[in-house]
C-alpha cells in the first residue's frame, strides 16, 4: 500500500511541477531539479502537502512524468484536444485540469508504466484531491478516451 501512496504522490508533484512551469513561465527542467530537491521525500523541517511539500513521492516517476509530458507535449495536447467535447478547448480548461490531464496522457504514453485503468483511476483520485465538481468527470472521460487509443490492448472489445 506504501508504494501506492507514493506513486500517487508522485502524481501528485508531477501535476503541481507541469502546472507551475506553465503558469510561471518557467524551464520544466528546473521546475524538475526544484521539487526533486526541496518538496519531494522525507526533508529537514516540518510541512507536508499543505506547504508545497510531496514527503511519500518516488522521484524517479514524478520525473518520468513530467519530462514525458513536456517532450510530447504537443502530440498529447492533440490528442487532449480531440478527446475534449467540442465547446471545451483545452487553453478554456482550468489550468490545474488541463496540467492533470497531460499528466494522465503521458503516463498513459509512457511504455512499461502502470496498467490503463491503473493510471486513470489515480488521476481521479488526485482530480477529487484537486476539485469538488465535474472536473474529475470530465478528467475520467478524457483519460478513458486516450487510454483507448494509447493502449488498445488493454480493453478488450
Amino acid at each position: 500500500m506504501a508504494t501506492t501512496r507514493a506513486r500517487t504522490a508522485s502524481r501528485v508533484a508531477a501535476v503541481q511541477a507541469l502546472f507551475q512551469s506553465e503558469q510561471a513561465q518557467d524551464n520544466p527542467e528546473s521546475v524538475i531539479e526544484q521539487f526533486v530537491r526541496h518538496r519531494l521525500g522525507d526533508l529537514p523541517g516540518d510541512g507536508g502537502f499543505e506547504e508545497g511539500r510531496v514527503p511519500a513521492a518516488e522521484a524517479p516517476l514524478f520525473v518520468r512524468i513530467v519530462r514525458t509530458a513536456v517532450a510530447q507535449r504537443n502530440k498529447l495536447d492533440r490528442m487532449l484536444a480531440e478527446a475534449l467535447p467540442s465547446d471545451w478547448p483545452l487553453a478554456r480548461i482550468d489550468p490545474v485540469l488541463r496540467a492533470l490531464m497531460r499528466a494522465g496522457a503521458a503516463e498513459l504514453a509512457m511504455s512499461q508504466g502502470a496498467p490503463a485503468k491503473v493510471v486513470i483511476n489515480e488521476y481521479i483520485d488526485v482530480a477529487h484531491g484537486f476539485f469538488s465538481g465535474d472536473e474529475p468527470r470530465m478528467a475520467n472521460g478524457v483519460l478513458d478516451r486516450l487510454a483507448r487509443q494509447l493502449r488498445p490492448g488493454e480493453f478488450a472489445s
